[in-house]
């Protein structure tokens, strides 16, 4: 019988199913479960690839291939290791971890295989991204000329951030990592969030979304969530998820804030399927692959042809020793760290930045000429300040005695309560500049409180003329 139907019907999304599928399966069988891992005698397949576990009761267990000892393979589950038994059919994908992306993601949560865990029904993706990516070459990267807000009044002054930048905030526990990244998201002027909340407290997950982001927030953010109680495999791919959308809304010519809280724990992953998987340890337990992994995946944010994507990264410090490898690794690698200060946050001070140990590396090409002088005078207050800090409070000083000591004195209190701010305090630039200019007595020109080129001549020229002189 002839079918009369006439009207359109997309077809598409069944040809694609067609296109992928695969007309020859590689398949094996698990021989062996251990710890973290499931061994399995074949299926061929290459490392990083994606592959299926069948198990007794009819479900199914993804698994990514990490390691390959002759005919034995070694996966890592996205799951639970119970109902695994010797003898599961274990059948491979031929493909990677992709990620299915589009502007349909917008609002939505998703886990470490890119799947929605919000109960909001199933995401339409308009395409897939790998997981695991090369970053843009260096001849691909634009420069960083311009400033985004992130309306945090410390930041934006003191620490300015350009647009694709790529910073640190590093601290111990407890010291407000989580709580200066959601202040970030609520008021930044980027176009879209991504945040990655990586081994968090299932707990902080919902409060971050409703307390944290709000339903304004949210509208323009998507979460990638993979909690502190999933196997490390989860861990470790939903940095890797995030940093891919974040990817795609780049490619879309848009302005992506890139947060991931927190890099310490993709390294711990990393380190749980090293050690499982026979690397040898090498720095405080690390193996070698946690620091190749690192700057693979913090180099893929930054900026290209189309858009740019500026990245805040946290760091668990151990022991608040700034100088344990994952910190001292992450630092190397990005464009500037903001320290968070245990003192000041014990002290009530938030955010509890210590703006003398924190450094932005392109905060003077983002800023304008008078902006650049007034942060000088302010920072050469506070640094006079706490050189002197012991003899100020033990009175040991005495007034009259240096005009640079005298200064710092009298403007302590008044630049202690510029730094602090409230969380759900909103400073744009304007009004941070502006405070800025009424502190320090320089004034600030209003072509300076906009976006704009913030050199006063190109960075490149600012070199060459360098040179010359040199030569000269």
């Amino acid at each position: 019988m002839r079918s009369t139907y006439t009207g359109d019907f997309d077809f598409n999304k069944y040809l694609e199913k067609v296109v992928d599928a695969e007309t020859i399966l590689y398949t094996g069988r698990v021989v062996a479960v251990k710890g973290l891992e499931v061994e399995s005698e074949g299926p061929r397949s290459v490392i990083g690839e994606m592959c299926t576990i069948k198990l007794r009761d009819g479900k199914l267990l993804q698994a990514e291939v990490v390691g390959l000892d002759e005919k034995i393979v070694k996966l890592a589950p996205f799951g639970e290791t119970k109902g695994i038994e010797v003898g599961c059919e274990v059948v491979a994908s031929g493909r990677s971890l992709m990620v299915p992306v589009g502007p349909k993601l917008l609002g939505r949560m998703i886990n470490a295989s890119g799947r929605p865990c919000d109960d909001k029904g199933e995401i339409v993706p308009e395409t897939y991204y790998p997981a695991v990516a090369n970053p843009p070459a260096p001849n691909e990267r634009t420069d960083i000329n311009r400033r985004i807000s992130t309306g945090v009044r410390a930041i934006d002054s003191l620490l300015t951030v350009g647009k694709g930048q790529r910073l640190g905030i590093f601290a111990g526990s407890g010291v407000g990592k989580s709580t200066l990244l959601s202040i970030i998201a609520r008021n930044t002027d980027a176009d879209i969030n991504v945040i990655g909340l990586i081994g968090e407290r299932g707990r902080e997950v919902l409060d971050f979304v409703n307390r944290d982001l709000g339903e304004e927030g949210m509208k323009r953010s998507v979460l990638v969530v993979a909690t502190s109680d999933e196997p490390s495999i989860c861990r470790l791919r939903a940095a890797q998820v995030c940093t891919a959308i974040a990817e795609y809304f780049r490619d879309q010519g848009k302005d992506v804030m890139l947060m991931m809280d927190s890099v310490t724990r993709f390294a711990h992953a990393q380190r749980e399927i090293g050690l499982a998987n026979g690397e040898p340890p090498a720095q405080k337990g690390y193996p070698p692959s946690v620091f190749d992994m690192i700057p693979k995946l913090l180099e893929r944010s930054g900026t290209n042809q189309k858009g740019s994507i500026t990245a805040f990264y946290t760091v668990l410090v151990d022991g608040d020793d700034m100088n344990e490898p994952i910190t001292d690794k992450v630092r190397g690698t990005l464009d500037g760290h903001i320290v968070l200060n245990r003192k000041l946050a014990q002290a009530y001070h938030y955010p509890a930045i210590d703006v003398l140990q924190s450094i932005s590396r392109l905060s003077k090409r983002v800023s304008g000429a008078q902006t650049r002088k007034a942060v000088g005078r302010l920072r050469t207050w506070m640094a006079t300040y706490s050189e002197n800090e012991t003899m100020i409070t033990a009175g040991i000083y005495q007034k009259g005695n240096s005009p640079e000591i005298d200064q710092a004195i009298d403007k302590h209190m008044e630049i202690e309560e510029f730094l602090k701010q409230e969380e759900y305090e909103p400073c744009p630039m304007k009004e941070t500049l502006e405070k800025l200019s009424a502190l320090t007595g320089i004034e600030i020109p209003e072509s300076e409180y906009v976006e704009a080129p913030a050199l006063d001549i190109p960075y490149t020229a600012q070199i060459t003329d360098s040179i010359k002189q040199t030569e000269a």
